[in-house]
């Protein structure tokens, strides 16, 4: 397939007027017809989530919707009259590693979509090797992160890859001159911290609380702080081939993903369900 022939859908979940976006699209247009349907506005841990309705507005670049990341891919896929080879989501600003953050992720939400839809897909993160998260975005150049996308895109699309792997997660660092390609899966981890405080209730009133669920992803982090730069104790904590080192090494971390919900074969499930007695 060459460059003119390939059809690629962009989105992203950082909003249309993201620089991850301009940078991903920039480098994508030199092997490929590229296509944006991006968030109007940011819309980063919204996952998969998918709205019955979206307003539309036309782009100079394709098409902004008043809707998540997977509405886009959707609205792209089945709305235009067009079909397309590949769906790349990003540049994100930011990384999405490990099972909880990618599977809440907006950016891996597209690629989600889009696979369910039978599209191959790609869901593209950025970070800085010292500073972690992309923040603000302005202060950043997404030239490499994109550029690794682009030739990802430009190998994948001719090797086969997507006859087994449904979407591939890809985090890229902004600084590193010149890092490794790493094959990589998603670190399991998940750890969820409770705080809790008691409202002043009105006499006889149930009593009321505010409740904080504080997600707790990477050690030692505390809001918007950053674990790097990286200590000896990050790198024993995650291990080889797991997306999490790779940052810590300050690789790029490229994890094939599946949206079967694979079907385990539990002996024991299918006595209980032959003995539920329906009545």
């Amino acid at each position: 397939m060459s460059a003119a022939d390939l059809q690629i859908l962009v989105t992203n979940d950082d909003g249309i007027d993201a620089p991850g976006l301009a940078s991903l699209r920039d480098e994508l247009r030199a092997i490929a017809e590229v296509t944006v349907v991006a968030p109007a506005e940011n819309q980063s841990g919204v996952g998969r989530t998918r709205n019955e309705r979206v307003e539309l507005e036309e782009h100079p670049w394709g098409h902004v919707v008043e809707g998540t990341p997977a509405d886009c891919v959707a609205y792209g896929l089945r709305g235009l009259d067009r079909s397309f080879d590949m769906v790349v989501a990003g540049v994100n600003e930011g990384p999405n590693t490990g099972n909880y953050v990618v599977g809440r992720s907006g950016t891996v939400g597209a690629g989600l979509e889009a696979a369910f839809l039978g599209v191959p897909a790609m869901a593209v993160s950025a970070y800085h090797s010292t500073d972690f998260f992309i923040i603000p975005p302005e202060e950043y150049d997404f030239a490499r992160p994109a550029r690794i996308a682009t030739e990802l895109v430009r190998r994948t699309m001719g090797g086969g890859v997507f006859e087994d792997v449904d979407l591939l997660n890809v985090n890229a660092p902004v600084d590193a001159p010149t890092p490794g390609v790493l094959l990589t899966e998603p670190y399991h981890d998940y750890e969820q911290v409770i705080e809790q405080e008691r409202r002043v209730s009105a006499d006889g009133a149930p009593a009321r609380y505010q409740v904080r669920l504080h997600d707790r992803t990477w050690p030692g982090v505390v809001g918007w702080e950053n674990p790097f730069p990286p200590a000896d104790g990050y790198r024993q904590r995650y291990p080889v081939g797991s997306d999490r080192r790779a940052l810590v090494d300050a690789q790029v971390s490229v994890s094939p993903l599946s949206v079967t919900h694979g079907t385990p074969d539990s002996a024991k499930l299918a006595a209980i369900v032959e003995g539920v007695d329906p009545r």
